[in-house]
């Protein structure tokens, strides 16, 4: 009754219902404007102090994002892990600017995982499913013994077959595929490298740096300054 008083109201339903399926189809355009009708009007309060209730209507948004991809074939486990990252990453902010700025941050991530579910793969059924796997699993710890073991055959048979099909090591496939994801992030948010590099599990921002260069000639903070991006 509070929130009514005050004029606080939630957004529409047919808006939230709009957001929620653009993410699914992975349109990042539509997606984006739907989220900015939806903040041009007042949000709801949910705690006692500002940056509290906006910090809760973010986490509320990040569960129904996470339901969103999984809807749209986003493997749950990699959902959720995606999600948990975002919340410990909402609960960190101190400031209510930057996290007005992290809400859309947040819907890049979510977007970009979805994207990534909808590449068509023409190798074999084994590639296939390791790249897959690999995809769904990419901001974890990947190594070819995990992934021989979740394909169900020899490691070194994998790893000649992934070469032979892909021309790529499986290693150097993965290291690769972290960069190109990270890129994203890079040019859409403002997450500081440091963080970047911990989503994708790099174990170090000085290794995710070195990696970075030896792939596409550049450091994360050159490739941001040049793309005119986020800051680093």
């Amino acid at each position: 009754m509070h929130s009514l008083r005050e004029g606080f109201v939630h957004p529409p339903f047919d808006y939230e219902t709009e957001l929620l399926e653009a993410i699914r189809m992975g349109d990042e355009n539509k997606a984006m404007d739907t989220m900015r009708r939806i903040n041009e009007k007042e949000g709801a309060v949910l705690a006692s102090y500002p940056l509290r209730s906006k910090k809760n209507a973010l986490i509320a948004s990040c569960t129904l994002f996470t339901r969103a991809i999984i809807k749209g074939g986003v493997d749950p486990e990699t959902a959720f892990q995606l999600s948990d990252s975002l919340i410990l990453q909402i609960e960190k902010f101190g400031d209510m600017d930057r996290l007005l700025q992290f809400e859309y941050e947040m819907l890049v991530q979510f977007i970009a995982v979805m994207k990534r579910e909808k590449e068509v793969l023409t190798y074999s059924h084994i590639v296939n499913l390791s790249i897959y796997y690999i995809r769904e699993h990419i901001f974890q710890e990947l190594t070819l013994l995990g992934i021989a073991s979740h394909v169900g055959v020899n490691p070194s048979y994998l790893s000649s077959r992934f070469k032979q099909e892909t021309g790529s090591a499986l290693t150097s496939f993965i290291n690769e595929r972290k960069v190109e994801e990270s890129k994203h992030f890079l040019l859409y948010t403002n997450q500081p490298i440091s963080e970047i590099a911990f989503l994708f599990k790099f174990c170090s921002q000085s290794y995710y740096t070195q990696l970075f260069k030896k792939i596409t000639g550049m450091t994360p903070k050159q490739f941001r300054q040049r793309s005119g991006a986020a800051g680093s």
